[in-house]
C-alpha cells in the first residue's frame, strides 16, 4: 500500500500509535473489574490522540487542523493523568510507568511540533 500522502507519515501520529499499543499492552494486566472503568477510559483516550491526528490531517483549513490537534492534545493530557492514576492504584509497576511516561512525553513533544508547523504554515505537515 502506498502511504506517500497519508497521516501515517506524520511522526506525531506514529508516536501516538506506538503509545496506544503500549496502553493496550499494559492495560491487559489491569484488574478485571476495571474492564469498563479505567481500562476502557484509558484506551479510548489513547486512541483519540492518534485518531484526531489522522482526522485533522485531511482538513483543509489551518483552524480545522488545529482544532483536531487540540482535541488530540486534550486526550494526551487525559492519558498522562491515567498513567499517574494507574501507578498510584498499583496497576502498573515503575517499569511500566516509565515506559508509558516516556512514550506520552515523546508523543506530546512531536504533537506540539506538528501544531507549531501548522501554525507557522512552514510545510512540515507531511513530516511531523
Amino acid at each position: 500500500m502506498n502511504h506517500s500522502f497519508s497521516f501515517e507519515n506524520i511522526i506525531a501520529w506514529q508516536k501516538a500509535h506506538a503509545f496506544v499499543l503500549l496502553v493496550y499492552r499494559w492495560t491487559r494486566l489491569f484488574p478485571h473489574d476495571e474492564k469498563f472503568g479505567l481500562t476502557s477510559q484509558f484506551r479510548r483516550a489513547a486512541i483519540s490522540i492518534e485518531a484526531n491526528i489522522a482526522e485533522g490531517y485531511k482538513k483543509i483549513s489551518r483552524s480545522d487542523k488545529l482544532r483536531f490537534m487540540n482535541i488530540a492534545q486534550g486526550s494526551l493530557e487525559e492519558c498522562r493523568d491515567y498513567i499517574i492514576l494507574s501507578r498510584d492504584l498499583q496497576y502498573i509497576d515503575s517499569i511500566a510507568f516509565q515506559e508509558l511516561h516516556n512514550a506520552i512525553s515523546e508523543a506530546s513533544k512531536l504533537l506540539n511540533a506538528y501544531c507549531n508547523g501548522i501554525l507557522n504554515n512552514n510545510g512540515v505537515k507531511d513530516v511531523l
